[in-house]
């Protein structure tokens, strides 16, 4: 097996693990010694990869962020100049948003609890770029194929998307909030701005 292949291997067995065990555990009870039980690798092959379990929980936002930006692009690849099958592929990610259990929205509030940690704050910065980044990636591509009119402010609307996106992570943290406005409310509000004419 190749070095990059093991790697590749490893870091998601990592990620898997890692994930599991949020959902059974919390991200405060989850141990480096818990990931090392349950990845079965040894304490110096997680720390080849990583310093610390934070690290491993920043992946775990990035892998999100991924996926999503692979549905989108498969999507646009796949189907040629249109809206609608690129925006389904977001609107598909949009529902974890609401969902307290979902392991990112958790990872997302541990993270936050911890921002005054030099490493926990550059992945929390790297993480925001990243999604404003991939945002107007979005917006752009959608403007080259003449399906979102160049009107739309690229920069504006991204971020404010990601701060739409990051609130409703926030929100389903809240025991017992009240939500007027939902995914679905946000979905057909992003819609509306990015055929805007």
């Amino acid at each position: 097996m190749k070095q990059e292949e093991r790697r590749q291997q490893t870091t998601q067995l990592l990620l898997d693990s890692t994930k599991e065990l949020i959902r059974e555990k919390g991200c405060h009870s989850v141990t480096m010694k818990d990931i090392m039980d349950k990845s079965g690798l040894s304490k110096g092959a997680i720390f080849h990869y990583v310093k610390s379990k934070d690290e491993i929980f920043a992946w775990v936002l990035q892998e999100r962020l991924e996926e999503t930006n692979e549905g989108f692009m498969n999507e646009v690849e796949q189907g040629g100049k249109t809206f609608d099958g690129p925006m389904q592929k977001i609107i598909d990610s949009l529902p974890v948003l609401e969902d307290a259990q979902d392991v990112t929205n958790k990872v997302l509030m541990y993270l936050l609890g911890k921002e005054d940690q030099p490493m926990v704050a550059e992945a929390l910065k790297q993480y925001y770029e990243q999604s404003v980044h991939l945002s107007k990636q979005w917006i752009l591509t959608g403007q080259r194929h003449g399906v979102i009119p160049e009107s739309v402010d690229m920069d504006k609307t991204a971020e404010m998307f990601v701060l739409l996106s990051l609130g409703l992570r926030v929100r389903s943290s809240i025991p017992f909030a009240l939500a007027s406005f939902n995914t679905q409310d946000y979905s057909s509000f992003m819609v509306n701005i990015l055929k805007s004419r």
